[in-house]
């Protein structure tokens, strides 16, 4: 079964925080790393990417047949798509547990939904 991981974040949990302690940095990096190389090797990562920062996206809608287009998302959430991957898993449950074990799981929520087959 394909499931899409949606990854939501928070970018501001990227940048440093009040005290200057980064939520995100190498190590955070190296884990990310190790996450990818191991779910590729067992077959389970099929593909995926991090996205640009939510300021940099345009929302579109056609409306009687104009094109509408407004700067950013159109959701107003403090979390924002981050990026997403395309996990092969044995059903839900495997996809859950696999999906928890992602870094960016300790800083963000993920969406996970099956594919349509």
């Amino acid at each position: 079964m394909k499931f899409l991981l949606i990854h939501y974040i928070d970018e501001s949990a990227l940048s440093a925080d009040a005290d200057g302690h980064e939520v995100w940095g190498p190590e955070e990096d190296r884990e990310l790393e190790a996450w990818d190389a191991e779910m590729i090797a067992r077959g389970i990562l099929l593909g995926g990417n991090a996205l640009r920062p939510a300021s940099q996206a345009v929302t579109l809608r056609v409306r009687d047949g104009e094109v509408l287009v407004t700067d950013g998302p159109f959701a107003e959430t403090k979390e924002q798509i981050a990026g997403y991957s395309i996990l092969e898993c044995a059903d839900l449950a495997e996809a859950t547990e696999i999906s928890a074990r992602h870094p960016t799981a300790k800083i963000g929520s993920f969406e996970l939904r099956q594919f349509e087959e």
